[in-house]
């Protein structure tokens, strides 16, 4: 059993299962926020964006080997660690976006399958790239993380521009540049010995932390557009959002007070994902 476990732990960990379920989650948030009259393909949509995210982890994990191989938080990954080839990484990349895609196309929905396709691309094709040239490709980056709740929404028969979706793809993309950039935060020097822009190179840490809060405050503000009646929530649930809001902000308010404190970034890092996972928990309590 133990051999089997330490010969699958490469492949997990090639799928960047925590970002995967994330995505996975949200994409389930939208399908529910968009008021699907059945729940049928609820199963289909998070599946396929589960293993259509994983694939393009792993892709994105066998482009970036090499500079990858130059920073000791990712020189231990699998492919640079040498634990699995570039080969075999490549195909297991390919394998899960084709069946990713596939389930995705079992929805019906092909404009599901067409966001799903564009995400991996512009993750690994665009982001990817900008990386190596700018210490800001977190921005336009951060536009990946509007597309799983956008999925599930159309999968569910949703439209694609209807105000309420407009609005939570607005609070996605928001919530993802603080999420990136506390990585940068805490890890700059490592970007930068690597041969990659880094903000850390342009700008001071309190700079940084500034920037940072003010994506914080926008994405806890953005939150409260959902307390509109565009997409119908609860008293209940406005009033949670409202609280874990503000929340946020106060550890905003923290991070500013950090001062140079590596451990404070990693906290502030926790609990943007943690505010991030309670909206999704609030959103989709609230349509079942």
């Amino acid at each position: 059993m133990k051999p089997l476990i330490e010969g699958i732990r490469p492949y997990l960990e090639l799928c960047k299962p925590r970002i995967a379920l994330f995505a996975a989650f949200s994409s389930a948030s939208g399908f529910l926020l968009a008021h699907a009259a059945s729940r049928n393909k609820l199963f289909l949509i998070v599946a396929g964006v589960l293993v259509l995210s994983s694939g393009a982890g792993a892709l994105n994990q066998y482009l970036e080997r090499r500079t990858d191989a130059l920073m000791p938080r990712t020189e231990s990954r699998p492919v640079p660690s040498g634990r699995l080839s570039p080969l075999r990484a490549f195909c297991f990349s390919l394998s899960l976006i084709f069946s990713g895609l596939f389930i995705l196309l079992l929805t019906g929905n092909k404009m599901a399958t067409l966001l799903g396709l564009s995400a991996v691309l512009w993750y690994n094709g665009l982001y990817t790239y900008l990386k190596t040239k700018t210490a800001f490709a977190a921005v336009p980056g951060a536009l990946i993380g509007a597309v799983p709740p956008a999925m599930g929404w159309v999968a569910a028969g949703g439209s694609l521009y209807d105000p309420g979706l407009l609005y939570v793809c607005f609070f996605f993309f928001l919530w993802q540049v603080p999420h990136f950039w506390l990585l940068i935060l805490r890890y700059g020097e490592e970007y930068r010995s690597a041969g990659l822009p880094s903000m850390t190179g342009i700008l001071t840490e309190p700079q940084i932390a500034r920037i940072i809060f003010s994506w914080i405050f926008a994405t806890a503000v953005s939150c409260l557009f959902f307390v509109s009646n565009a997409l119908s929530l609860s008293p209940f649930i406005r009033s949670f959002l409202f609280g874990v809001s503000l929340w946020l902000v106060w550890n905003g308010i923290r991070l500013l007070r950090a001062r140079g404190k590596g451990n404070e970034y990693a906290f502030a890092f926790k609990r943007v994902n943690a505010y991030m996972l309670l909206v999704m928990i609030l959103l989709s309590v609230d349509k079942l």
